[in-house]
Formats: C-alpha cells, structure tokens, sequence
C-alpha cells in the first residue's frame, strides 16, 4: 500500500495540518480496525485516512485518530484527494469525485490545485444559553462568562455558542476578540468530559475582531476526547462554523469566506468556505494542501 504524508489547508510545506494517508491498492480490502488504529497511532497524525478505490473517481475512505476511528475529517479528505491526484488515481483539473464516508456520501471538486468538499447538510443540534451551561462552557475554555463572550454592537445582540454538524457536532463558540481567542487555555480534562456530555467532536472557537476583507474569521479548535489539544485546521467545524455565521446573518449566500486557523500552534491554515448561491443547505469547504512525502507501507 502507498502512504503519503499531506499538510492540508495551506500553499507552504509545514504549514496547515498535516495528515497521513494510505491508498489500498486496487481490489484489496481495508486492513482489519485494529491494523488501520494502529498504524495511525505509529503515524502519530491527528487523523490518517484510509482510501478504497472502487469505481472511477469513487473512493471509500475511512478515518483514524491515535485513539479511535471517526465519521469524517476534513483536513484529511482534502489531503487524500491532493494524494490521489498525485497517484494518477484521479484527474486535478475540474474533476468531480465521490468520498464514501460514513458520514454519507461527499461530492469533491477538484480544479487548479484547489480541493472543495460539499459537507453533510447542516444540523443545529442545540443552543448553549443557561447562564450556568454558558459558565461551566466558558471557564472550561480558560475565559469568563459573560466578560469575553462575542457581541455585535451594531444591533445590540450577544452571538451564544450552538452545537452544529456539517458531519461532525462541534460547539460553535463566539469569543469577544481575537486577543481573547489567542489567550484561550482550555481545561482539557474538563473539556473531554464537556463534550461526552453534549457528544461532540469538541469546541471551534471564534473570532470577528481583527479581520480584514480578506480574512472572515480567526479560529481555535480543540478536541481532546480525541487525542487532539488543538488541531491547526478543520474542515468539518469550519462547515459548522459557515452555517453559523450565514444564520447570524453575517455572510451571505454565495460569498467566499476565509478561515484562519492554526496561529496559535504556529501552523496557519487557510480554510476556504461558502454557502452555496442557490441552496443554502450546501456548504462547500476547501483549500490547497502540499505533499511532504510518500512510500509504501507493508501491513
């Protein structure tokens, strides 16, 4: 089997985050759960994705952290379509896929160096908004309610955090600025067992304050129920973050966003998204990813 190595969400070598990826050659099957667990666990990536072939331009694809297996990662169907290309396996210019996950079934554009992944249809699985969830939430995360919670003064409103899955549930939070969201020291034990409660990924934090035109959002992303303290990009939570921001009416159908993720681990992403123009229950996340390296691995 081949593997490579692929930092995702970015146009520089050890930039974005980095996945591995393992392309089972044609006809063979996934190596056992416990083959594919450990051979990400030695791979020490937040997450390795495991790709079947099947017909033209049809991939199943699996995905491993070091301590479980998951529905779907972003980052890491960005890096297996960018090593799939690389592989001969599909074409890199305006090329439609399909990833089979087991969050569903995911059309990928391929065009020009540029990955875009439709997400999972967006679900809004609840709000956080009880002053005493609102506090354990905040101080879990290192901040304090209500002081550093995000606001939009134009209209007076407080932005509150909500559970979103574009594939994955995360909690979508608002923090005041981005110096708050750069200060963030989350309480991990404490945040593994927040998100068995609420059962979620983790947390994708979030900042307006500081952005240009060409930056829409500044974001943090922790998941240590998973093994990851922080992770330097997230496809699936920047769906769930795009969806949050189009029903808080702060971007429109259409428009192009640009996440920032990563500063913080000194590992800037560049994760780009967008709703699309005539239905609103598709979202589309992407960007650029970079092979490092690739070889074969025996199991």
């Amino acid at each position: 089997m081949k593997f490579y190595i692929v930092d995702a969400f970015t146009e520089e070598l050890f930039g974005g985050n980095p996945a591995g990826v393992v392309i089972l050659e044609e006809g063979c099957e996934f190596p056992s759960d416990s083959i594919m667990q450990k051979t990400a666990a030695e791979l020490r990536y937040s997450e390795t994705a495991f790709i079947k072939p099947l017909v033209p331009d049809q991939f199943q694809l699996r995905y491993f952290t070091p301590v479980a297996e998951v529905e779907l990662c972003g980052h890491a169907t960005i890096a297996s379509f960018a090593a799939l290309a690389d592989a001969g396996l599909t074409g890199f210019n305006a090329q439609i896929c399909t990833a089979r996950t087991l969050a569903g079934d995911l059309r990928i554009k391929l065009d020009q160096g540029l990955v875009m992944m439709e997400m999972g249809a967006p679900q809004c699985l609840g709000k956080i908004q009880a002053p005493g969830e609102l506090e354990e939430l905040y101080s879990t995360m290192g901040l304090t309610w209500p002081v550093q919670v995000a606001s939009l003064e134009s209209i007076d409103a407080v932005l509150l955090p909500q559970i979103i899955s574009t594939g994955l549930p995360d909690i979508i939070l608002p923090v005041k600025d981005r110096s708050t969201l750069n200060g963030m020291q989350p309480n991990f034990p404490a945040l593994i067992k927040l998100s068995q409660k609420y059962q979620v990924t983790g947390v994708h934090a979030f900042a307006l304050d500081g952005c240009s035109s060409e930056v829409t959002a500044h974001c943090r992303n922790f998941a240590p129920l998973f093994g990851i303290d922080e992770e330097a990009a997230t496809g699936t939570a920047s769906g769930a973050l795009t969806h949050y921001l189009y029903t808080h009416q702060l971007i429109t159908r259409g428009q192009s966003c640009t996440f920032i993720q990563g500063e913080a681990i000194k590992r800037p992403s560049k994760i780009r998204a967008c709703v699309d123009p005539q239905d609103d229950r598709l979202i589309r996340v992407g960007g650029r990813a970079k092979i490092l390296a690739q070889g074969m691995i025996h199991l």
